[in-house]
Protein backbone atom coordinates (compact mmCIF):
# COMPACT_ATOMS: atom_id res chain seq x y z
CA UNK A 1 0.00 0.00 0.00
CA UNK A 2 1.35 3.35 -0.99
CA UNK A 3 1.40 6.18 1.90
CA UNK A 4 1.26 10.10 1.03
CA UNK A 5 4.77 10.27 0.91
CA UNK A 6 5.75 7.66 -1.78
CA UNK A 7 2.97 9.15 -3.82
CA UNK A 8 2.30 12.73 -3.05
CA UNK A 9 -1.25 12.78 -2.89
CA UNK A 10 -3.37 12.18 0.34
CA UNK A 11 -5.64 9.09 0.53
CA UNK A 12 -9.43 10.18 0.00
CA UNK A 13 -11.27 10.65 3.56
CA UNK A 14 -13.77 8.10 4.46
CA UNK A 15 -17.48 8.75 4.74
CA UNK A 16 -16.69 8.63 8.74
CA UNK A 17 -13.81 10.98 8.81
CA UNK A 18 -16.50 13.02 6.47
CA UNK A 19 -18.98 13.20 8.63
CA UNK A 20 -17.01 13.28 11.70
CA UNK A 21 -15.35 16.62 10.64
CA UNK A 22 -18.65 17.96 10.25
CA UNK A 23 -19.42 17.34 13.70
CA UNK A 24 -16.73 18.82 14.75
CA UNK A 25 -17.30 21.43 12.67
CA UNK A 26 -20.28 22.38 13.72
CA UNK A 27 -19.91 22.09 17.35
CA UNK A 28 -17.00 25.05 16.78
CA UNK A 29 -19.12 26.85 15.28
CA UNK A 30 -21.82 26.49 17.54
CA UNK A 31 -19.45 27.78 20.20
CA UNK A 32 -18.03 30.84 18.37
CA UNK A 33 -21.59 32.34 17.77
CA UNK A 34 -22.71 31.73 21.13
CA UNK A 35 -19.30 33.88 21.66
CA UNK A 36 -17.86 31.94 24.58
CA UNK A 37 -14.62 31.59 23.86
CA UNK A 38 -11.26 32.44 25.60
CA UNK A 39 -10.01 35.77 23.79
CA UNK A 40 -6.65 37.61 24.47
CA UNK A 41 -8.18 41.15 23.86
CA UNK A 42 -10.54 44.01 23.22
CA UNK A 43 -12.18 42.96 20.45
CA UNK A 44 -13.45 39.61 19.55
CA UNK A 45 -13.89 38.76 16.01
CA UNK A 46 -16.47 36.56 14.53
CA UNK A 47 -15.11 33.34 13.18
CA UNK A 48 -15.85 30.88 10.28
CA UNK A 49 -14.99 27.89 10.72
CA UNK A 50 -14.94 26.57 6.78
CA UNK A 51 -14.07 22.80 7.25
CA UNK A 52 -12.88 20.36 9.81
CA UNK A 53 -10.62 17.50 8.64
CA UNK A 54 -9.88 14.65 10.79
CA UNK A 55 -7.04 11.69 10.39
CA UNK A 56 -8.10 8.15 9.07
CA UNK A 57 -7.52 6.98 13.33
CA UNK A 58 -9.99 10.02 14.30
CA UNK A 59 -7.07 11.42 16.66
CA UNK A 60 -6.03 14.22 15.21
CA UNK A 61 -8.21 17.42 13.50
CA UNK A 62 -7.54 20.55 11.67
CA UNK A 63 -10.17 23.19 11.89
CA UNK A 64 -9.99 25.47 8.88
CA UNK A 65 -11.17 29.02 10.10
CA UNK A 66 -11.24 32.85 8.46
CA UNK A 67 -12.37 35.85 10.63
CA UNK A 68 -14.78 38.19 8.89
CA UNK A 69 -13.40 40.11 6.65
CA UNK A 70 -10.29 38.19 6.53
CA UNK A 71 -8.79 40.69 9.26
CA UNK A 72 -5.69 39.56 11.25
CA UNK A 73 -5.82 36.11 10.54
CA UNK A 74 -2.24 34.53 11.28
CA UNK A 75 -3.39 36.75 15.07
CA UNK A 76 -6.75 34.89 15.17
CA UNK A 77 -5.25 31.42 14.28
CA UNK A 78 -2.39 31.52 16.81
CA UNK A 79 -5.20 32.89 19.92
CA UNK A 80 -6.90 29.62 18.39
CA UNK A 81 -3.95 27.26 19.03
CA UNK A 82 -3.29 28.79 22.43
CA UNK A 83 -6.86 28.03 23.80
CA UNK A 84 -7.10 24.59 21.73
CA UNK A 85 -7.51 22.98 25.01
CA UNK A 86 -10.51 25.12 25.41
CA UNK A 87 -11.97 24.17 22.70
CA UNK A 88 -10.83 20.19 22.87
CA UNK A 89 -12.93 20.37 25.65
CA UNK A 90 -16.02 21.76 24.21
CA UNK A 91 -15.86 19.53 21.66
CA UNK A 92 -15.77 16.57 24.54
CA UNK A 93 -18.80 18.13 25.97
CA UNK A 94 -21.01 18.24 22.74
CA UNK A 95 -19.79 15.70 19.84
CA UNK A 96 -19.71 11.95 21.31
CA UNK A 97 -16.85 10.26 20.49
CA UNK A 98 -14.66 7.46 22.04
CA UNK A 99 -11.43 9.66 21.96
CA UNK A 100 -11.88 13.44 21.86
CA UNK A 101 -8.90 14.46 18.91
CA UNK A 102 -6.04 16.60 19.41
CA UNK A 103 -7.28 19.82 17.68
CA UNK A 104 -5.24 21.89 15.53
CA UNK A 105 -6.46 25.42 13.73
CA UNK A 106 -5.34 26.61 10.53
CA UNK A 107 -6.17 29.70 8.29
CA UNK A 108 -8.42 28.51 5.40
CA UNK A 109 -6.56 29.35 2.34
CA UNK A 110 -9.62 28.87 0.13
CA UNK A 111 -10.66 32.47 0.04
CA UNK A 112 -7.77 33.83 -1.12
CA UNK A 113 -7.27 30.78 -4.02
CA UNK A 114 -11.17 31.65 -5.15
CA UNK A 115 -9.99 35.49 -5.32
CA UNK A 116 -6.98 34.95 -7.49
CA UNK A 117 -9.34 32.62 -10.04
CA UNK A 118 -12.00 35.72 -9.94
CA UNK A 119 -8.83 38.17 -10.55
CA UNK A 120 -7.60 35.85 -13.36
CA UNK A 121 -10.95 35.36 -14.87
CA UNK A 122 -11.80 39.21 -15.18
CA UNK A 123 -7.96 40.13 -16.88
CA UNK A 124 -8.94 41.59 -20.32
CA UNK A 125 -6.44 38.96 -21.89
CA UNK A 126 -8.53 35.76 -20.14
CA UNK A 127 -11.84 37.02 -21.51
CA UNK A 128 -10.34 38.24 -24.51
CA UNK A 129 -9.71 34.63 -25.07
CA UNK A 130 -13.10 33.55 -23.33
CA UNK A 131 -14.87 35.48 -25.96
CA UNK A 132 -12.79 33.86 -28.82
CA UNK A 133 -13.70 30.45 -27.98
CA UNK A 134 -17.26 31.21 -27.96
CA UNK A 135 -17.27 33.00 -31.35
CA UNK A 136 -15.79 29.71 -32.71
CA UNK A 137 -18.27 27.98 -31.99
Amino acid sequence: MRTKSQTGKSSPRTPRQLRVGEELRHALAAAFQRGDFPWDGARRPVITVTEARISPDLRNATAYVMPLGGEQVEETVRQLNAHRHFYKNVLARNVQLRWVPELHFSADASFAYAEKIEKILHDPAVARDLNTGREEK
